[in-house]
């Protein structure tokens, strides 16, 4: 790494923090729009190799390398052929693409001169139309017909591309032209037979590579003065049917948010090699492994179209670390479970320098596994898709509470604060008294496209500085400054990091004639977090079979991950004093489900009572007591299981 503009040596306390921002941050070496960042980042590492690329986890030393010079090319092809095709700065460009390296040069070049929207190729194509449409986009760019085996997304796009009155231009992705000899020849062959679908005068369908290979790799074409409040890209938060919820983020919230980030890596050697696994449609991996890596100079090795979901990435993951020498992993809890399941053997990971976590709650085995595993203590951070990635950090030098999400990122602010039930500003918490997450700074979102969605979120704490983004989670801040999570109030399910809105699983399901009540809530999963599970009060009169809900689910819900995994029927759905669903009571019950099973499961530990009460501090606790002592083998072996889960728990003394 050789970037003058990018050289930090980590964070160790809350006064490094505050030394930084003695300079005013106008004084600051931020880059004005997401283009002069990569591009001067671009220039200065020129033949170093920007971007490494493998197609499958078990075939990984088959790879493809990019320079910076190669992906400043194409960068500037793509965005001169938008620009060709009369694209502005107010134009969106969706991409229903995979992990790719021509997801990563649509990310760089399309914010050069309009919006890009990345959208999660897992979705059912219904919500692809609602989120298209949304948005407005003019331009798709998606994947080719391949073999149906591995991918039906151009399928699913042909079916519902002329249902989006807006769209003007398909580009097609050729996946096969990462396949090497005899099977490349084949699989063209092959999809030589597919329907590649029709142009028409209101909708042109293109080949990606042969276009924008028409167009200048040398520079830009055109000059654009970008604003820094200008929208560089739309991101889609989940949200039910409906109008989708697509957050704005501008390109100074990227800039900030990888200039800010960047404080806490140590730049101070050229080992400086990221893992690209976590998807490219959400903010942790485009940021995490895209953006904050080509902004400093770094090599980004990005492992199959699938990412982490390709277990033969999983399975091969310290391989791969040896092969590629990578200096930095980012991945959610439940992957790091995984990783730690996966034997080192002979394999020589001691490139690894840091390990990044986010997208939920870490538990504290996990944390010590993974350590124990690789000698290495992960980075806990949090962040949302309205914080543009990331508000605060666990310190890369310093104390790493395990739990805490660390402190603010430099010149941002983090608050637990009081509010009133209409969610009006009362005060802020005290030291270690539990409120309302709010947040404001650079980092923070333009907003929501559509205005229904901005009602609630913003509060004003009447200091004149501006409103604050109110996150949704509850927490509190330590003597020390360190931040903790101690629950969400806006009920998120997140499963392996991805968040589930359980309005997307309970508005379908009130279509069944049976279902009267619906209430959608996360059970503790060792291996991902949280899985979604329901519990429904049938109607009055009617009746109804598990299976034939959980049939109705798999039908009716858009997003595979977040059809309930199991369905409960319940005589009386319990209710707060002003009949709103009391859905603590429903959590507490899968809480104790979850542990009973585990600990039944133990030999010669009988399990006496178990409350869940919701602790000030901690949130959710789960509060253990058996009919005999226990000794220190069992007590290890209760640690292993229960601390498999983002759940605290306390043994009472017989």
């Amino acid at each position: 790494m050789r970037r003058d503009r990018f050289q930090f040596t980590g964070i160790a306390t809350l006064e490094d923090i505050r030394a930084i921002e003695q300079t005013p941050i106008e004084e600051q070496d931020i880059p004005t729009s997401t283009y002069e960042g990569f591009a001067d980042a671009a220039t200065e590492c020129g033949n170093d190799i920007a971007l490494t690329y493998f197609l499958q986890g078990k075939t990984y030393q088959q790879s493809y390398d990019y320079t910076y010079q190669e992906v400043l090319q194409k960068t500037h092809q793509i965005a001169n052929m938008f620009h060709h095709l009369g694209f502005g700065k107010e134009d969106v460009v969706a991409l229903i693409l995979p992990n790719l390296p021509e997801t990563a040069f649509c990310l760089t070049a399309i914010p050069a001169v309009g919006i890009v929207m990345p959208i999660n190729p897992l979705l059912d194509p219904k919500h692809w139309v609602e989120i298209l449409n949304a948005a407005g986009a003019k331009a798709l760019i998606t994947i080719g017909p391949f073999l149906r085996t591995r991918t039906d997304i151009w399928e699913k796009v042909d079916r519902i591309r002329n249902e989006v009155p807006s769209l003007k231009h398909i580009f097609q992705v050729d996946m096969s032209n990462y396949l090497e000899g005899f099977k490349k020849s084949l699989v063209k062959f092959i999809i030589g037979f597919k329907s590649k679908g029709k142009s028409t005068p209101a909708q042109q369908i293109w080949d990606f590579q042969e276009k924008i290979n028409a167009y200048n790799a040398s520079h830009l074409d055109f000059t654009r003065q970008t604003d820094p409040q200008d929208v560089a890209a739309y991101f889609h938060t989940g949200g039910t049917t409906g109008v989708p919820k697509i957050a704005m983020q501008t390109h100074r919230n990227i800039c900030f948010n990888v200039w800010a980030n960047g404080n806490n890596v140590d730049t101070s050697d050229d080992a400086q090699t990221m893992f690209c696994g976590l998807p490219l449609f959400h903010v942790l991996g485009a940021m995490v492994t895209l953006n904050i890596p080509f902004s400093g100079g770094a090599r980004i090795v990005m492992g199959s179209p699938r990412g982490y979901r390709d277990q033969g990435v999983v399975d091969n993951i310290w391989k791969i670390v040896e092969h590629y020498q990578i200096n930095y992993l980012a991945a959610v809890p439940a992957l790091y479970k995984q990783f730690t399941d996966v034997p080192v053997a002979k394999s020589d990971i001691s490139s690894i320098k840091m390990a990044v976590c986010g997208g939920a709650a870490l538990p504290v085995e996990v944390y010590k596994n993974f350590e124990k595993t690789t000698g290495v203590r992960i980075l806990e951070g949090y962040g949302c898709t309205e914080a543009t990635c990331t508000c605060a950090s666990n310190p890369l030098k310093g104390d790493r509470k395990i739990g805490s999400i660390g402190f603010a990122i430099p010149y941002s602010e983090l608050q637990a604060v009081v509010l009133d039930d209409a969610g009006q500003f009362v005060r802020f918490c005290e030291a270690d008294e539990v409120g309302n997450i709010i947040t404001r700074g650079d980092h923070l979102f333009k907003g929501y496209k559509d205005a229904v969605h901005n009602r609630k979120v913003w509060i004003d704490t009447g200091d004149g500085k501006g409103k604050w983004y109110n996150t949704g989670d509850l927490g509190r801040r330590d003597a020390n400054g360190y931040y903790w999570l101690t629950g969400r109030k806006k009920e998120l399910i997140i499963r392996g990091g991805h968040n589930i809105d359980p309005k997307m699983i309970e508005e379908p399901m009130y279509k069944h004639p049976a279902v009267a009540v619906a209430a959608a809530v996360g059970r503790p999963d060792p291996k991902v977090g949280e899985i979604p599970v329901l519990y429904v009060e049938l109607a009055t009169n009617k009746s109804c079979t598990v299976d034939e809900l959980l049939t109705f689910a798999q039908t009716h819900i858009s997003e595979r991950a977040a059809i309930p995994k199991a369905i409960h029927l319940i005589d009386k759905m319990p209710m707060t004093s002003l009949d709103k669903i009391f859905k603590p009571d429903l959590i507490i019950r899968e809480i104790k489900d979850v542990f009973q099973k585990e600990i039944a499961g133990m030999e010669n530990v009988h399990l006496k009572q178990i409350e869940v009460l919701n602790d000030r501090k901690r949130g959710m606790v789960a509060q253990l007591s058996f009919q005999q002592k226990i000794n220190q083998q069992q007590l290890e072996a209760l640690q292993q299981k229960l601390g498999a889960y983002a759940i605290a728990y306390d043994l009472k003394p017989i």
